[in-house]
Formats: C-alpha cells, sequence, structure tokens
C-alpha cells in the first residue's frame, strides 16, 4: 500500500517541477486534487478496506494530499513571479515622455467657509444633523407655522414633485424631524445642508444654496442666549471687531423674529459702498421659536423655549472674500479657485 503512494507522489511531483506555464499549472493540480482526480479516487477505496486498515491508509492519504498541495504553493508563487515579471516588461514607462500637467487650485471658498462655520458650532457645544433633501409638505411647511395657503409660503416658492413632495426650501425641516424625535428632551442642533428656491433675481441669489441652521431647546432659554451665540460666531468668523445689530423682522417659525447685521469690515461702520453708507451688512435672520412650533412637536411652551438661527454658507463666503457673483462658488474656474490656494 505504501509504495502505491511513494510511486502516485513521485509521478505528482515530476509533473509538477514541469510546469512551465499557468495552464499546464491548472491542469496538474486538477489531476491530482479536483472531484475526479487522483486523491479523490483513492478516497474512495477507503470504504473497501477493513476497520483496521483504515486509519492507516487516511493517513497516508492525507500525507499525499499535503505534498502536493505544498509543492503547487511553491509553483505557483514561481509562476505567478514569472507572470509579474512580464507584465512589467509589458508595461515599461517611457520615461522620455512628456508627463501629464495637473492644474490643480485651492479649496472651494465654499467649503472653506461650511467646514469652518461647523468647527466654530461644534466647539460651542453644537451636534451636526442632517434630513432629506426631498422632503414632505408636512415638514417643510406645516410644522414650521405654515400652513397651506399661508401668505409666508410666497417668499419660499420651490420646486414641486407632486402636492405634497418637493426640494425643501431650508433646512428647517431637519429641526422638526429631530424636534419629533426628541420630544420633551433638550436640542442643541446645527444643520447645514442645500435648500432650493425659485430665486436667481441677482447676482447674489441662487435657484440653489446652502445654509446653517441651528436650533437651541431647553429650560429657561432666552433672547440673550441668541444674542451672546450669534455674537461670538460672528467674531470667531470676521473678527474681533465686529459688532452685531438686532433688527424686528418677521419668520412664521419664530416670535419674536430678528434681522442680524454686522459692522461693515471695509470701513468699521463708518458707512461706504459695501454696507450702502449704513455702516451695517445683513447678515442672518434669527428668532426665539414660536410656541406653536414647540406646541406642533411635543413641546410644552410653559416648560421649554428656543431659539433658531439660519446662515447662508455662500452669504458668509462672499462676505469674507468679497466675491461679487455668487455662481463663482459653483463654477469651479480654476482662476477663480487658484485665490483661495494660500487661504
Amino acid at each position: 500500500m505504501e509504495k502505491e503512494f511513494l510511486k502516485i507522489e513521485k509521478e505528482a511531483l515530476e509533473a509538477i517541477n514541469l510546469v512551465a506555464d499557468r495552464a499546464s499549472f491548472n491542469e496538474v493540480r486538477n489531476t491530482y486534487l479536483s472531484k475526479k482526480g487522483v486523491l479523490s479516487d483513492l478516497m474512495s477505496k477507503m470504504k473497501t478496506l477493513s476497520q483496521e486498515k483504515r486509519p492507516l491508509y487516511g493517513q497516508l492519504v492525507n500525507n499525499l494530499r499535503s505534498k502536493i498541495n505544498e509543492a503547487l504553493e511553491v509553483k505557483n508563487e514561481l509562476l505567478e513571479a514569472k507572470e509579474l515579471e512580464e507584465q512589467l516588461k509589458k508595461d515599461k514607462i517611457d520615461l522620455t515622455l512628456p508627463s501629464m500637467s495637473k492644474n490643480s487650485a485651492g479649496l472651494n471658498p465654499f467649503f472653506v467657509i461650511k467646514d469652518e462655520m461647523e468647527e466654530i458650532f461644534i466647539s460651542m457645544g453644537y451636534e451636526i444633523a442632517d434630513g432629506p433633501e426631498i422632503e414632505e409638505d408636512h415638514y417643510n411647511f406645516e410644522l414650521l407655522n405654515i400652513p397651506k395657503d399661508h401668505p409666508a409660503r410666497d417668499m419660499q416658492d420651490s420646486f414641486y414633485f407632486s402636492e405634497t413632495m418637493l426640494l425643501r426650501t431650508h433646512t428647517s425641516p431637519v429641526q422638526a424631524r429631530v424636534m419629533q424625535d426628541k420630544k420633551g428632551e433638550s436640542i442643541k442642533i446645527i444643520c447645514p445642508g442645500k435648500a432650493y428656491r425659485r430665486d436667481n433675481d441677482d447676482l447674489t441669489h441662487s435657484h440653489q444654496f446652502a445654509q446653517v441652521e441651528g436650533l437651541v431647546i431647553d429650560k429657561n432659554i432666552t433672547l440673550g442666549n441668541l444674542k451672546a451665540t450669534l455674537d461670538l460666531f460672528v467674531k470667531k468668523m470676521f473678527g474681533e471687531k465686529r459688532k452685531t445689530r438686532f433688527r424686528a423682522s418677521y419668520f412664521s417659525f419664530t416670535e419674536p423674529s430678528v434681522e442680524v447685521d454686522i459692522s461693515c469690515s471695509e470701513c468699521d461702520g463708518a458707512g461706504c459702498l459695501t454696507c450702502k453708507g449704513t455702516g451695517w451688512i445683513e447678515i442672518l435672520g434669527a428668532g426665539m421659536v414660536n410656541e406653536n412650533v414647540l406646541r406642533m412637536n411635543g413641546y410644552d411652551p410653559s416648560i421649554y423655549q428656543g431659539f433658531a438661527f439660519g446662515i447662508g454658507i455662500e452669504r458668509v463666503a462672499m462676505l469674507r472674500y468679497g466675491i461679487d457673483d455668487i455662481r463663482r462658488i459653483y463654477q469651479n474656474d480654476i482662476r477663480f479657485l487658484e485665490q483661495f490656494r494660500a487661504r
């Protein structure tokens, strides 16, 4: 019995040694290791043996299998090295050819500002929340105190897929979704993302833009907390010399509502063409969360208060870098982006 196995081993190792390419390698491997190969045939004979002979027979089969596998692994490594060498010869690079030119520029100012705004608010303890851009009317308007046929909808004319589905007009629906999820819990989030409105009347507006909206809900929240938050944000974003000013305004989801101005960096509040002689530049809208919004989203207004704000990312970028046309931010013109390489 052992002589038979030694003969098969010798034949197998000689066949493996003669292998010169991948096709002959596969042929030898299949001859000995496939389901219909030599080793499978040997194993099938075990049932014809007596109980006393089976252990020795099984050991001989396994030893033979191990030696064939080991020889095949060595041969496979040699073939792989040979194949790699041949491939490298085919793919040889001609170093005398001219190199490919790859023009690069700085980061788009949109992403510079977005990342910086997120870092500022994260350092103040805010978490980032996200939501769908194709939104339900229920979240985009109704839960934010803007019922059907309300005049406030005219300011947020958007792109509709059906009577109830539209491209969101602000990132406030994310706030509504978070409030619905955390009913009765404290909230401190920002919601960065794209918004869409049928608005491209001038060089400072586009039908697509991005916002960073914020929402804080807790006990004993006041307008003073909002003022301190935005004042700190403005100083970190535009410099320690910048001042903030609140002006009364109207937003359906906040009451009271304010427009927030910052002192002009060009003239330091004295008045110039940039600020149209006023010394101030409008930058964002904010206010205390309307009691109806709190109530609709599961918060008791007698216990919880909150504030919200919305900042246009492109608006901040245009003010920070003196960009005259919002479309420059979206066009990825390398001549424009090169100006922000150092920044």
